[in-house]
């Protein structure tokens, strides 16, 4: 199944106008006619079964035939990562953790952070090209960057955790204490690992350190053991 996305779509709506860029995909390059059958997400849970009454690259237009809601996800999970030295390396994370199943992400800058700026557009294009490929019918949450300090300082739900590399201070493994069915979040740092500093702030905010295994990871490698495991914890 191909799967196409336009973000605008409403629940009660019967048709479906296709932007510029999607209607020429249909129309010109997949070459897609009056009639064919689509299936199309909001990237809000829902899929569209539409009938193509107009091809036309400029502006496709579709009836909607039938509607289908993805059932309720009984985790939600938020992955709290900061960017990597070579954007590709993010980029790779983002594609990878939304084919397994990620509810949210938040670029986060720290002390040892090399990279400063993300590409929130290209960000999201990844995120939706996922989500395509993989047949998800929600789209991740893409956040703002924001500073360590900031967002320690925020309010979270649920189970949090910081998965860090310091030997000195004791970390529990997270497949061990994650439980199922709940909204958890987990921070990732940089390749030069959270700061000190950084690590007695989350702490003191009642953050849970925690080791993803042995092995001494890339940040990108281990926010996808972190996001793996969640989502085998919460498999049925």
């Amino acid at each position: 199944m191909q799967l196409f996305y336009t973000p605008n779509i409403k629940k009660n709506d019967k048709q479906i106008v296709f932007p510029k860029d999607e209607s020429r995909h249909i129309a010109k390059v997949l070459r897609k006619s009056e009639g064919d059958i689509l299936k199309v997400t909001n990237g809000k849970g829902f899929l569209f079964t539409c009938e193509i009454i107009e091809a036309n690259p400029k502006q496709c237009l579709a009836k909607i035939n039938k509607l289908e809601e993805a059932p309720v996800k009984t985790h939600h999970l938020h992955l709290v990562v900061a960017p990597t030295k070579m954007n590709d390396r993010y980029e790779w994370f983002l594609e990878k953790a939304t084919e397994i199943g990620i509810d949210e992400i938040t670029p986060i800058i720290c002390d040892h952070s090399e990279r400063k700026t993300i590409k929130p557009d290209r960000y999201e294009r990844v995120l939706q090209s996922a989500m395509k490929q993989s047949l998800h019918y929600r789209l991740p949450v893409l956040n703002e960057v924001i500073s360590f300090s900031e967002y320690i300082n925020l309010e979270s739900e649920g189970q949090k955790f910081i998965a860090h590399c310091e030997e000195d201070i004791p970390r529990v493994s997270l497949k061990n204490k994650a439980k199922p069915k709940e909204k958890i979040t987990i921070l990732i740092g940089p390749e030069g690992d959270f700061s000190a500093k950084e690590i007695k702030q989350a702490l003191e905010k009642q953050w849970l350190p925690v080791s993803l295994g042995e092995s001494r990871l890339r940040t990108e490698t281990a926010a996808i053991v972190a996001c793996h495991t969640i989502a085998l914890i919460n498999q049925d």
